[in-house]
Order: C-alpha cells, then structure tokens, then sequence
C-alpha cells in the first residue's frame, strides 16, 4: 500500500472535535437554529461526536441529521444515479430551512463531496446558511470550497491519502498519511 505516517491518535481527535464545538459555539449565536448535518460514512460519527461535545459544554443537544450523497455525486456515471433504485435522495427529518447548517466530513480534497451535500440540502430546503466542519483539510480544490471549521491542514501531494479510522467503523480511531512507495 506504501508508508505510512501517523497524523493523530484517540486523544487528538478527541481535542480536534472538542475544539470544533466551542468554534461552533462561538460563530453561532443561538445554538437552536443550528443542526449537523453528517456526511456519511465518517462524517457521520465526527458530527455526533460534535453534537454531544456541543451538549456537555452547552447541555443543550443540537439536532443531527445524516446524509447520503451517493444521489448527488457528479462522478458517478449518469445510468448509475438514474436507474439504480438504491440511490435516493437524503430526507431530513429537521427542517432545515432558515436554520444554521453545519456540514460535518472527514477529509476535505477536491470539494467535491461537499458540493454533492450542499446540492442534496438545496433541493429540500433553504438554509439562512450552511457552515462546513472537517477533521483534515488536504488541499488540492477542484471547486471553490473552504471549511469553516478546520481539525487540522494536512498539505498532501495528489498521490497520497489520509486514512482515517474511528473507533465506530474501524475499532480505534487514528489519522495516517498514507504515501506510495516507490
């Protein structure tokens, strides 16, 4: 696979998030119009941990929905999104309209991904704004998308990657940059 160089442990990720609570807190004046919006599959289980930091410091619980943007990814083939039956639009169970969005991911690269979900929010509702949440920001933007809320800046060449594990998915959570061998 290549060689490997460890990023962060539990005890890091743990801090990155508790951090991106209190800026969470900090840019949004009222907590009750703001809802997570987890991207899946990792983006999910960043938001909830967001979400019961957001609790402890706050004792109040911020609405979490989970999204699937399987529906809106322009690189999947065009047969693919039209006729496979398993790919649906995300219904949100929160309004989201004229609600603070806080959209929660992983890995932010080429923005892609980001604008799938902002694509799937726009189609059901209209948000007074929809903020971006991420745990490592590795650069190389093909769309014009910034975080707002950063765990970490990884600058990465285009054939590396960051695998990130969490303890919810993989058993134990940690970030590795992962570069190929030559």
């Amino acid at each position: 696979m290549g060689q490997e160089r460890f990023l962060f442990d539990q005890g890091e990720i743990t801090r990155t998030l508790r951090r991106i609570a209190h800026e969470i807190i900090e840019n949004n004046d009222d907590l009750t119009q703001v809802v997570l919006v987890g991207i899946k599959t990792r983006g999910e289980y960043l938001a909830r941990r967001i979400q019961e930091n957001l609790e402890a410091i706050e004792g109040f619980q911020v609405p979490l929905e989970i999204m699937d943007i399987s529906f809106y990814r322009d690189d999947l083939p065009l047969q693919t999104r039209t006729l496979d039956p398993e790919l649906k639009a995300s219904k949100f169970e929160t309004n989201l309209t004229d609600r603070c969005v806080v959209l929660v991911d992983d890995v932010l690269y080429t923005g892609r991904t980001i604008r799938a979900a902002i694509d799937g929010i726009m189609d059901q509702s209209r948000p007074s704004r929809i903020q971006l949440g991420i745990l490592i920001d590795r650069g190389h933007r093909e769309l014009p998308i910034r975080a707002d809320y950063v765990g970490k800046n990884v600058p990465t060449a285009k054939n590396e990657h960051i695998q990130l594990q969490l303890q919810e998915v993989d058993g134990q959570d940690s970030v590795q940059l992962i570069q190929p061998t030559i």
